[in-house]
């Protein structure tokens, strides 16, 4: 609990400072901005959304090819959003694994926080998981359709990550992913995407598992920090838009490994980190809806292994947007302004 006190005063902070530079410094381009750009600022948002996320972790041998894939029995999860106050919330509940999932996959334990703020030039993400319960995706090792299951393994990932829009008068990347402003025209926009993360997987016994690469350790951590370039385009017909984002640059990392035998190990290596995010929708006066994919993935390689781990999340979503009364038409500055 204490996590997600910490992420909700860290998130609050920057769309306090965020609304209160937009009411300082109106656009000197609001007159070129609408006709790429529309916005509903009196009118809140309110949806429904199916969600499945994934974190999982591989070890490669560079020589040999050879690879161990750990995977969750991924968990799908249903509930409600709403854009209010100028920022958006979703609170979602996972729906439970079928029994013939389970036999095959294991039972994964999962907590997953997750916030986002996304305004007119700039976006955070905050998030912790933990995962407990893993299998090993290979299906050639799967007995009777059981694929090898390790109750044991657990990974905690938390971290923050966040870009900056160049063109912010002509392109919106609130508009694809949540929806409080709708993009009227084709446009794109160079980006600078950063992120720091911290990784750490750990079983009771060796995550070699039985394979031939050598991975023969029993709790791994690292440190990812990175900075790199992106570039986002919104394609844009009608009402319907799809729209990607990618990001790819360098990261640095603190690495700490200790070995099934005993022996720590700590490193520093230069690897890399991508962002990739896809969205495919529908975005009208009243109302919205579609389909997004968002995924970040942290490489790094130590001696003749490389190591990834991914976070993965699939989200369907579909809103109406509904006319603001009454103290619905404040801003959260509004509300910090009063204390």
């Amino acid at each position: 609990m204490r996590y997600a006190w910490l992420l909700l005063m860290v998130m609050a902070g920057v769309q306090t400072h965020a609304q209160t530079d937009s009411l300082a410094q109106p656009s000197s381009h609001d007159s070129l901005s609408a006709h790429f750009i529309r916005r509903f600022p009196d009118h809140f948002n309110v949806w429904g959304v199916l969600k499945s996320r994934s974190l999982g972790f591989d070890a490669r041998n560079i020589n040999t090819n050879e690879v161990v894939r750990y995977r969750p029995n991924s968990r799908t999860s249903l509930g409600v959003g709403v854009y209010l106050f100028e920022v958006a919330a979703e609170l979602a509940f996972a729906v439970p694994e079928d029994q013939a999932s389970t036999a095959k996959f294991g039972d994964t334990d999962v907590r997953d926080l997750q916030l986002n703020v996304i305004g007119k030039f700039w976006g955070v993400d905050a998030y912790w998981q933990r995962y407990e319960g893993f299998y090993l995706d290979d299906a050639s090792r799967a007995t009777n359709n059981v694929f090898p299951q390790r109750a044991d393994i657990e990974s905690r990932n938390f971290g923050l990550s966040g870009f900056y829009v160049f063109d912010r008068n002509r392109f919106s990347l609130r508009s694809a992913y949540n929806f409080s402003e709708q993009q009227l025209k084709n446009r794109g926009s160079w980006m600078i995407i950063g992120t720091i993360n911290s990784f750490r997987i750990s079983g009771d016994s060796s995550l070699r598992s039985g394979s031939d690469v050598d991975t023969d350790f029993m709790r791994m951590r690292y440190t990812t920090f990175g900075l790199a370039p992106g570039y986002s385009y919104t394609y844009v017909y009608q009402k319907f838009f799809a729209n990607g984002t990618l990001g790819f640059g360098p990261a640095h990392n603190w690495v700490y490994v200790r070995l099934a035998n005993g022996q720590e190990v700590n490193n520093v290596s230069i690897n890399s980190y991508a962002i990739v995010r896809l969205a495919l929708g529908y975005n009208s006066e009243r109302f919205f809806g579609g389909v997004g994919f968002s995924l970040q993935s942290r490489n790094l390689r130590v001696d003749d292994i490389r190591y990834s781990n991914s976070t993965s999340i699939v989200k369907l979503m579909l809103g109406y947007r509904f006319r603001e009364f009454g103290f619905l038409k404040k801003r959260a500055v509004d509300w910090v302004k009063g204390i």
